[in-house]
């Protein structure tokens, strides 16, 4: 496939954004000098299916934790027709060893560590390790943690910003340390949190005001958008005992923490939340959310982005009955009463300290 013909995912119109960088460009580049015919190929983090759509002809498991990145590349790949290609987004779904291991160097070290350690498993002693990455998001660790799991690692010149990472396996097999548990204050049990989560290693301290401002009321359906470990859907349901809980998020790790931590704490709860791996809110029914509990990211990726929040927004508007509430956490800086007027008929500052503030949107 033509890199050119390549898109991202979500489609937008006068996409401004291509497919690809100078890191999958510098993989690509280097490995059109070997010999791959017979290799079994494993794809990590691949963000838009560049290299997974420039190999699949070959045999090829590419694994991503974003549903969309897992949709960029499902949707690439699509016309190629390729019956060795296989695309998992889970980490525990690895099958036997591969020769050839190519990365994208993801910013969380957290979740680069996760992986190395599971790949650990599924290396023979000739296997290569690739890494790819923009030189401006090169973190030090990066190289502490290959050389801690994989083994010996040197790197490429750069090139167009851009710079490999090579490992030699040098034979260990590493158990992750994650997911962990965290202990919470006001849980009574720990708290499981899974690599990509952010914040994993403790409560961030958005959350933890928001955590004492969940509304209590007459709801029968209580949406966390962009749950992560779903403390807040938690709460929710703690608080409203007879709502149904849907737990959504674009990570499949966090879909897995809010599910065991669901499961840990109510184990006797007859009617089961939904849980949903999904952009924002997507293609969900209109008018079938009566509350939506929101501590959206204002990043994707290495990148500052308001998008995603307000792309949430706009997704929670449709999905909201009429007199639905959307209750919203964000630095205040961000001005979200501000931006939430677009949508919303009317906005109320619920609470607010130095850093956050809580604001809720009427449909």
């Amino acid at each position: 496939m033509n890199r050119s013909s390549l898109q991202r995912y979500p489609q937008r119109n006068k996409e401004l954004l291509q497919a690809w960088d100078s890191a999958d460009e510098l993989i690509l580049q280097y490995l059109s000098k070997m010999e791959l015919k017979g290799k079994k190929i494993l794809i990590l983090n691949d963000h838009f299916g560049a290299l997974t759509c420039a190999l699949s002809d070959l045999e090829v498991t590419a694994y991503t934790d974003s549903f969309v990145s897992f949709q960029s590349i499902q949707r690439n790949i699509q016309n190629l027709n390729h019956p060795l290609f296989r695309l998992i987004h889970q980490l525990n779904d690895l099958e036997g060893i591969y020769d050839l291991v190519l990365i994208r160097i993801p910013k969380n070290q957290s979740f680069l560590e996760d992986i190395l350690c599971h790949i650990s498993h599924h290396l023979h002693s000739e296997s290569q390790i690739v890494c790819g990455v923009m030189i401006k998001h090169l973190a030090p660790q990066s190289f502490t943690l290959l050389n801690q799991y994989i083994g010996p690692t040197h790197t490429s010149l750069a090139q167009k910003k851009a710079r490999l990472l090579f490992s030699s396996f040098k034979g260990k097999q590493s158990e992750s340390p994650y997911p962990l548990q965290i202990e919470i204050k006001s849980f009574e049990t720990p708290i499981l949190n899974h690599s990509n989560l952010f914040s994993r290693e403790k409560l961030d301290i958005g959350t933890r005001f928001f955590l004492d401002h969940i509304p209590k009321g007459n709801y029968k359906t209580i949406l966390d958008l962009g749950c992560g470990n779903g403390l807040l859907g938690i709460t929710a349901k703690k608080m409203n005992p007879s709502a149904q809980i849907i737990f959504s998020d674009e990570s499949q790790m966090a879909i897995q923490s809010a599910m065991a931590n669901f499961n840990h704490l109510f184990p006797s709860e007859r009617e089961q939340p939904i849980f949903k791996w999904t952009h924002c809110f997507e293609n969900e029914a209109p008018c079938s959310v009566d509350l939506v509990l929101c501590n959206p990211p204002f990043h994707q990726g290495h990148s500052l982005n308001n998008g995603i929040a307000q792309q949430m927004f706009r997704d929670s508007h449709r999905v909201l009955t009429q007199e639905g509430v959307l209750r919203v956490i964000g630095n205040s800086h961000l001005n979200y009463p501000l931006i939430l007027s677009k949508w919303f008929r009317k906005t109320k500052i619920v609470a607010r300290n130095n850093k956050f503030t809580v604001t809720d949107a009427v449909k």
